[in-house]
């Protein structure tokens, strides 16, 4: 049995085709990620990527929707969406496949 610390990961990705990593593959992403109310990442997208936002807790803005515990998010190739936490936010995301420098910012971004 092995044991790793999410946090001796990199922004709480430990599943990919990276390092450090606990599991290396070329299929998928997957991440747990904690956010502070206020708290946002700018507009995006993925041109092979389809991801997969989970909210385990809090409450979130994704293009200009509201999301709350128990919200899953599909995010298709080519379809743009922004962050905000509105509250203490826990996630889990997960990309598939796994693509190297799949995330494109939207002009102004």
């Amino acid at each position: 049995m092995q044991v790793t610390k999410l946090d001796d990961m990199f922004k709480g990705w430990f599943v990919g085709n990276f390092e450090p990593t606990v599991y290396n593959t070329g299929q998928c992403e997957v991440a747990v990620k904690y956010y502070q109310a206020g708290d946002k990442e700018p507009a995006h997208y993925h041109k092979v990527a389809t991801e997969i936002t989970v909210i385990v807790s809090g409450k979130v803005c994704m293009g200009c929707t509201v999301y709350s515990a128990g919200d899953i998010v599909t995010i298709a190739p080519g379809e743009t969406t922004d962050f905000a936490a509105l509250e203490d936010t826990v996630t889990t995301v997960v990309k598939l496949p796994c693509v190297a420098n799949d995330k494109y910012m939207v002009d102004g971004n």
